[in-house]
């Protein structure tokens, strides 16, 4: 297990938000990204990377940059 910058920084973000993982996945289903709940569980505790694709997607949900997933505070 990996937990990365940007898996953090996606759960932080999620919680912020106060958005489920369930919700993240639907989100970006409707953008066209077939992700499930589940990769979203395995990403932010490590156990999957994220795609750039995923990356940028996931940042679009969250109306923030690619970049910021990727930033360490």
């Amino acid at each position: 297990m990996v937990v990365t910058t940007s898996s953090k920084k996606i759960r932080e973000l999620r919680n912020v938000l106060k958005t489920s993982q369930r919700e993240l996945a639907d989100r970006l289903q409707v953008n066209n990204l077939d992700i499930e709940k589940n990769a979203i569980q395995r990403i932010e505790s490590g156990d999957r990377f994220v795609t750039d694709i995923e990356l940028v997607a996931i940042a679009r949900c969250f109306g923030v940059k690619a970049t910021e997933l990727l930033i360490i505070n």
